[in-house]
């Protein structure tokens, strides 16, 4: 188990190594976060449900500030919160402006300049469409008179992609124009990680329902680091994070801030079935996560897919 013991035992093996003439180099995260006492994360403002500001107070909410201030108190040090928006978020951890940043997926161009954790939960990718809606698979939309809108260049976008090639893809500036495209009925669904679906749909009574295509396909949420000749920084969060998962406080802060947006536990029931308590895994191609009917994360088991504590 990980505890403030073992931080220390990084910690003094960072400025062992340090000492030595061959490591006289930049100050690693890990000693600059024993130095300074202080913790350096960014926080995207309307980033619900993983972060939200507060406009009357500044205040932050959200699972990963969550996530954050328990990291923090675990290692005995003040957590300092800097907004950043998703774009930026790789520059500043490389401008060693940050110390951490979680929500990132891995992708192949961001890993080619920082590094990252292994993943905090596994998210399905999912459409929102009419209430109306049968389909049910993804070849069901894969045809040119569907019009499927996405955020270019996301995650959102590799996955129809994949799956609906031959649809009309409507590839937008950003996850609300994508949204807007399908109110105004320029497109007929929109693609989004089912946490993100789930939470329009709770904000957007009149937009539809949300529905995870299958075969079933998710992504990972993970944390991004600056890349440094020590990786011991890195390794600690990665160790951390699956403490975390594996005593459930993942899925409860997960649940928790869904449920300050009006989702619930049974709203995640109505798109499949799942039992929070499971630990199964299962792997897609190219690493993903795939399943038959469900979303993979850290927080509870869908039917064919898992919500698990296992990374």
């Amino acid at each position: 188990m990980i505890s403030r013991r073992s931080f220390t035992a990084f910690l003094a093996g960072s400025v062992a190594l340090a000492a030595l003439p061959a490591a006289a180099q930049a100050q690693s995260s890990l000693e600059r976060i024993k130095t300074s006492g202080v913790l350096r994360i960014g926080a995207v403002a309307d980033g619900a449900p993983y972060y939200q500001k507060s406009v009357a107070d500044g205040s932050w909410r959200g699972f990963y500030i969550d996530i954050c201030k328990k990291l923090a108190g675990d290692l005995g040090v003040d957590l300092e919160i800097t907004e950043t928006t998703w774009g930026n978020s790789v520059l500043e951890l490389q401008a060693d402006k940050l110390d951490v940043f979680f929500g990132l997926n891995p992708t192949p161009e961001r890993e080619k300049v920082i590094d990252f954790s292994g993943p905090c939960f596994r998210n399905a990718f999912s459409l929102v469409v009419d209430e109306d809606e049968q389909r049910a698979a993804w070849e069901d939309f894969n045809n040119p008179e569907t019009r499927i809108a996405v955020d270019a260049g996301s995650s959102h976008d590799s996955a129809v992609t994949r799956h609906c090639p031959d649809a009309q893809i409507v590839r937008l500036k950003s996850q609300s124009d994508a949204t807007a495209s399908v109110q105004a009925g320029r497109a007929d669904a929109q693609c989004l990680v089912l946490i993100l679906a789930l939470t329009l749909v709770s904000k957007n009574k009149n937009i539809g329902k949300v529905v995870i295509p299958s075969p079933g396909d998710a992504t990972t949420s993970n944390a991004g680091f600056r890349r440094e000749e020590d990786p011991a920084w890195k390794d600690f969060v990665t160790g951390w994070i699956e403490e975390q998962r594996q005593s459930g406080f993942v899925r409860k802060a997960i649940i928790d801030n869904m449920a300050l947006l009006g989702v619930t536990e049974e709203d995640f029931l109505k798109v499949s079935t799942f039992d929070l308590n499971a630990d199964r895994r299962c792997a897609g191609p190219e690493g993903r996560s795939s399943c038959t009917n469900g979303i993979s994360a850290s927080f509870g088991h869908t039917a064919g897919c898992f919500l698990t504590a296992s990374s």
